[in-house]
């Protein structure tokens, strides 16, 4: 079955006034101790079709149903950011096939969701090189931007064509260019300074980072925003990750003594 005859619910108008937790269950957390910023790691998608007898792209279509379910629920518990990896740097190292899907499945995850993003408040950002994506991406990834830039609900931020390290080198050589040019100079630069050339400074540093699929690593994802983040690891594949699995990761974040810059 090609993608153009893939069955979706993303167009469907009827779930925008869907909530998904219980006044209880938002009660039940913690005052204040909601975090700010969530990053995800959306890792299983291929093991999990696999297991299931699908094609593999299939995994990554239900991950794109997963996604939207999971926004939502950030914004209900209060998550002002929830940054998505998506399609790493070293992801183009797959087959062809694989690409192209998913790069069809963000065509069609951003076309598709445009209006339900727009009625539900979630402004659309995206960090990593983007100009290496398909045009059709490109574009579908723009004028989805656009659409939502005064959403204020909550920011979902996908990362695209995205790598932790080519990140850095991206920002030090924007940063040394205004050194070049003395726009600043070298002793001025400080952690803060080097943030603030990175895709996220807009968003800040995440205060946690989940990684779905059972593996524990972070695949080159944030390196210098996670230094002081709360890392969880889970399980379940993306594709099974579900509203209250997220619930109880924030309860867990809850729970933990944050320490930053401390042992």
């Amino acid at each position: 079955m090609g993608l153009e005859k893939m069955p979706t619910r993303w167009a469907v108008s009827d779930e925008r006034g869907r909530k998904i937790f219980s006044s209880q269950e938002l009660d039940s957390l913690k005052q204040g101790r909601v975090p700010k910023h969530v990053a995800i790691i959306m890792d299983g998608n291929r093991r999990w079709a696999l297991r299931q007898g699908l094609p593999r792209f299939m995994g990554h279509w239900e991950g794109a149903e997963a996604l939207h379910d999971i926004v939502k629920a950030a914004s209900e518990l209060g998550v002002q950011t929830l940054t998505a990896y998506c399609f790493s740097t070293e992801n183009w190292k797959r087959s062809a096939e694989e690409v192209e899907s998913l790069m069809e499945i963000f065509r069609l995850y951003l076309e598709l969701r445009r209006e339900t993003m727009l009625a539900e408040g979630v402004r659309l950002c995206a960090i990593g090189d983007i100009t290496h994506l398909p045009g059709a991406v490109r574009q579908a990834l723009e004028e989805t931007r656009k659409v939502t830039s005064s959403c204020q609900t909550i920011n979902l931020v996908l990362a695209l064509n995205y790598g932790g390290r080519d990140e850095i080198c991206r920002a030090v050589r924007c940063l040394a260019l205004d050194i070049q040019q003395g726009t600043i100079r070298p002793e001025e630069v400080t952690e803060s300074l080097l943030s603030g050339y990175l895709d996220t400074s807009s968003f800040g540093d995440p205060d946690l980072v989940i990684r779905t699929g059972g593996e524990v690593r972070m695949s080159n994802f944030l390196s210098w925003q996670t230094s002081y983040a709360e890392l969880m690891f889970v399980s379940e594949p993306w594709p099974e990750f579900t509203p209250r699995h997220f619930l109880e990761a924030v309860r867990l974040f809850q729970e933990r003594e944050r320490r930053v810059g401390g042992l």
